[in-house]
Formats: C-alpha cells, structure tokens, sequence
C-alpha cells in the first residue's frame, strides 16, 4: 500500500512538471486590431501524426510551462510554432518542445499568436490547404531561395500589419516583466521559432525596443531580415535547418549577417531532415536537433 502510494506520488510530480500549469491570455481585452474578428479557433489533428493543429487564432495566449525548482536555470524560452501563418503545427513545434525544455530547466512558454483567417468548414478548409500548397510548390521551385515572409505574402490581410509580430513583442514584454513569478533571471529571456515561427522572431528582433528585446533567439528552419539591418543590440543567435529545405537556405545569410557585425551566432545545417519536422523522429539525425540546442543554451546562456 505504501509502495503504491509513493508511486502514485511520483507520477502526479512527472505529470506536473511535464504538463502546462497556466494559459495566460496576452492582452486583457481584444487584440489591438482584431476587435471584429469573431470567428471562432479551430482545433484539429495533424493529418499524418495525429497531432494538435490550432488555426483561425484571434485571442493570442501564453501556456506556460514550468521547470521543477530544484532544476531551474534561470532562463526562459518563448517557443513560437509554425504554420505559414495560417494554422499552428502547436504540438510537434510547440508544446513538446516546451515539455523537453522543462526537464531541463528551462521555463517555456508557448505562443498562440495570431493567424491569417481560414475557412470555417471542413471542406472549404481542406480546400484552402490543397490552395495553399499548389502555391507554396510553385514559389519555392521557381525561385532558388525562399523565405517565409514571401511565401504568405499571397494571404489574406490579417498580417499586413503584423499581429504575430506584434504577439511576439508582447510576450516577451510578459514574460520579462513577470520574471520573478516565475524564477526567471529577466537577463535569459529568449525566443525561438519554427518557419513562420522563425519569421516572427525575426520580426522581433527587428522591431524591438531596448526593453523588449530578447536575450536570445533561434530561428528554425525559417526566418530572414527581410529588408531590415541588423540591430545594434541584436541578440545571439541559433540557427538550423536542413539542406534539403529551400525555406531554411535563408539561415546561411542569417549567420553571415550576425558574424559580419561580430555578434555571436551558431548554424547548424543538416544534410536531410526537411521542413517541419519540429519533435517528429524520422530516423535521421536531425531528430536530436533539440540538443544541439540545449548545448549552445547551456554554454552561452545559462553558465554566464
């Protein structure tokens, strides 16, 4: 009985620090800009995984999940998943992430930011996706390189003003401004995102005040200066993709453009891997991408 009780014990401490504690919603009332957006968010499952899909966001949120106290390093991570800024991949780029990060001590917070609207219907849905895609063939196989930015700019005019960027700036705001509820050191506040996750941590980066500006960042498989320079006070950065993703082919000018104004910078560009594959194990080595990660975390962040 004893035994039972104590395993018992156990597994509610796993399920605690492996699970989100909080969902904090950005902004008090509605989003600056979306006040007539009424339509309603959408969840559903990844057609070949299974796995969470968000899309139609007009209520940006932080999940929130917390390391034990006795692992805690300090630092905080704003992870941002992708979707071409129509839905958000918000499992596998998005809370697996955050889980893996917090049993290791890292604080992480999930995004859910503000989307281009998609069709409210299955069928008119499924539709848009098979739209959506034709498009993206197309502009990546007549040009030699693309970014996000270019890809979406066919959308609807949600993000015209950018609203995910916008989201983006806010949370870090939030987290860095609740630093000591949450045992965060507000000097190792960073974000890191994943394709049109990338894009908006550029954006943030790019359009940041002293205050709200990162500590750090990392634009996976995604992301580019798109027309702006390079920030005096830019942040470090880290940088990955695979080689067989034309979308990440834009971290190669990533990197050059942090180490040609001496900032520090990692890349990481490996041989096959593709887009998306955020925690998705597909039996190569890009599946241990999150480690890599953690080693430039743990060396240039967390031991200064």
């Amino acid at each position: 009985m004893k035994k039972s009780f104590i395993t018992l014990i156990l597994f509610f401490c796993f399920w605690i620090t492996a699970h989100s504690q909080e969902m904090i919603r950005l902004y008090e009332n509605k989003a600056p800009g979306s006040e007539d957006c009424n339509y309603e968010e959408i969840e559903y499952p990844n057609a070949g995984s299974g796995k969470k899909m968000i899309r139609n966001v007009v209520d940006p949120t932080l999940e929130v999940y917390l390391p034990e106290k006795s692992l805690s390093t300090g630092i905080a991570v704003i992870v941002c998943p992708g979707g071409g800024n129509v839905w958000l991949s918000y499992q596998s780029e998005g809370t697996e992430v955050a889980e893996w990060l917090a049993k290791k001590g890292v604080a992480a917070f999930v995004l859910k930011y503000r989307l281009n609207k998609t069709p409210e219907s299955e069928e008119g849905f499924n539709e848009f996706v098979a739209s959506f895609f034709a498009r993206m063939t197309t502009q990546i196989t007549s040009e030699s390189t693309a970014d996000e930015e270019t890809q979406t700019s066919e959308q609807t005019s949600l993000n015209t003003p950018n609203y995910a960027g916008d989201d983006g700036i806010k949370a870090v705001e939030y987290v860095r401004e609740h630093a000591s509820e949450y045992g965060i050191d507000p000097n190792k506040v960073g974000i890191i995102g994943f394709s049109a996750g990338a894009a908006l941590t550029m954006n943030v980066i790019s359009n940041s005040s002293p205050n709200n500006q990162p500590n750090f960042a990392g634009p996976i498989y995604g992301g580019s200066l798109n027309g702006h320079e390079v920030p005096e006070n830019a942040p470090p950065l880290f940088i990955l993709g695979a080689a067989d993703d034309p979308i990440a082919a834009g971290g190669i000018d990533l990197y050059t453009s942090w180490r040609e104004k001496g900032l520090s910078a990692e890349l990481h560009m490996y041989s096959q891997g593709g887009h998306g594959f955020g925690m998705d194990q597909q039996g190569l080595p890009v599946d241990s991408w999150i480690d890599r990660f953690w080693d430039w975390l743990n060396v240039n962040i967390n031991k200064k």
